[in-house]
């Protein structure tokens, strides 16, 4: 009884996350949910098969089918996708920063009539927030603009204290693009390859 109680458990928190996440890969969930070895992750994701899709992308990729969406009252319908990506080297830094519980991704920040962003992810530690931005194949003049942006927002004191950029892009010199951009802000700039 108190396995089978465990197992639920474990279902619903893997759904939830992929629910909050929409792509983790295998080596992922095996982090978040502590699943041991990649056999083991493998082995709990066919149980859950009704409920999650998968593609390989390098490793099996995960997420939720229309009855997953509807088990954990997700909206957001995701397919296989080049984009998946994108939202992976978004996850390894959900993971890497410790699973924030303020985390939430797509933020709108705005100054009404001045000044208008989506961040792709955001979340405060300390009072400080942390504005994450992925690079996956994102064009130069596309970041340029974002910064710009964030400049303009820092400009006007829209924040108390102001925050830790996190960039997550593909090449070092896109890396090095970025730094030169964000020159005089607090930023760290990570490769995705860092983080497998």
């Amino acid at each position: 009884m108190k396995k089978a109680i465990e197992k639920e458990q474990r279902q619903e928190a893997i759904l939830s996350s992929l629910a909050k996440l929409d792509y983790l890969t295998r080596s992922q969930l095996q982090v978040l949910h502590d699943l041991g070895s990649p056999r083991n992750t493998s082995r709990v994701m066919k149980s859950l098969e009704p409920y999650v899709a998968k593609f390989l992308d390098g490793e099996a990729v995960y997420y939720l089918t229309k009855e997953g969406r509807e088990r954990t009252g997700a909206r957001k319908v995701r397919k296989r996708t080049i984009q998946a990506r994108h939202y992976i080297m978004r996850n390894d830094i959900y993971i890497a920063y410790g699973c924030p519980a303020t985390w939430k991704n797509e933020v709108k920040l705005e100054i009404k009539g001045v000044v208008s962003i989506v961040a792709d992810a955001l979340f405060t530690r300390d009072g400080r927030y942390y504005i994450v931005e992925v690079d996956h194949q994102q064009k130069m003049s596309v970041n340029k603009a974002k910064i710009a942006k964030y400049r303009k927002m820092l400009e006007l004191g829209v924040f108390k204290v102001q925050p830790i950029f996190i960039w997550m892009t593909t090449t070092e010199y896109k890396r090095k693009q970025l730094l030169e951009l964000c020159a005089g802000m607090d930023v760290k700039v990570f490769l995705a390859s860092e983080f497998h």
